[in-house]
């Protein structure tokens, strides 16, 4: 068993055939195969639409014990206005997924980069109301990374909650320059902020959001391999997650990670080995 989890921003990545996936994998293979060699996945779907009961139910059915679904708050909520008159669509939302059990863990709430301190009471509100699970909030808005009182605030609040604060990182995607369409479209999407490595609770949050070169990507990765290693010293279970810009290359960067961790961490064990790994690297 791994002492963190690590994956990608998703199972569905017709492109990791035949490195990842057997060439004959079907569409509907994916998260078993995925689920073979990775512990968790960003719920990124979860955030566009909510899936179908049957669709959660296929899940539960595929995804292993232990494994960690970050599913994300629909935007429809996240985005939709006061987050005080959102709790009966989180409450129903929460029950979609109740197949999944403890699986869910943590559930992501990214709100919008117009989410700013004024709106704090808000959020606080909502947390409360969602007490009993684990929670992790991705802020956008500038105020909060601007070491000032606004930030501190949050922090100290999400803190006594024991919430995680996720961090994005996306200073490897903004650090090149290419003409690639899929470079381009993540850089006009992705947010530009400072780094906030904070561990609130025992389960640390990072999303690292890389561009097309791996090895390019290496050097903004290091002090992360070192942050994750600490972390795990300390007892505590982070999640990483990482990004390639049309995510083609994310799994490889993913498990790059991993082998670079293991240089760090002595008997950390490979990823599962009957997961198939073809060239990946």
């Amino acid at each position: 068993m791994l002492p963190y989890f690590l994956g990608c921003p998703s199972w569905s990545e017709p492109a990791w055939r035949p490195s990842l996936y057997p060439a004959s994998a079907r569409n509907s293979d994916f998260l078993s195969l995925y689920a073979r060699l990775f512990n968790a996945v960003e719920g990124n779907t979860t955030f566009y639409a909510r899936p179908s009961a049957q669709t959660v139910e296929r899940w539960a059915r595929l995804m292993p014990a232990g494994f960690h679904f970050c599913a994300k708050l629909p935007r429809d909520i996240s985005h939709g206005g006061d987050l005080r008159d959102q709790e009966v669509a989180t409450a129903e939302f929460l029950s979609l997924l109740a197949p999944l059990g403890g699986r869910v863990a943590p559930l992501w709430l990214q709100l919008p980069a117009s989410f700013g301190p004024h709106r704090l009471g808000e959020l606080l509100s909502w947390l409360d109301a969602f007490a009993g699970r684990r929670i992790a909030v991705e802020v956008r808005h500038p105020d909060f990374f601007a070491k000032g009182d606004d930030e501190r605030l949050l922090n100290r609040h999400l803190r006594d909650r024991r919430v995680e604060r996720i961090c994005l990182d996306s200073r490897a995607l903004f650090s090149c320059t290419s003409s690639d369409p899929a470079v381009l479209h993540a850089q006009s999407k992705k947010p530009r902020l400072p780094i906030r490595p904070t561990a609130f609770s025992d389960s640390p949050q990072v999303r690292f959001i890389g561009g097309p070169d791996l090895d390019a990507n290496q050097v903004f990765l290091e002090p992360w391999l070192d942050k994750v290693v600490a972390w795990i010293e300390q007892g505590l279970t982070p999640h990483v997650f990482l990004h390639t810009p049309d995510n083609h290359l994310a799994a490889a960067q993913a498990i790059r990670f991993h082998q670079s961790l293991g240089e760090r961490l002595p008997g950390l064990p490979e990823l599962e080995p009957e997961a198939p790994q073809l060239g990946l690297l």
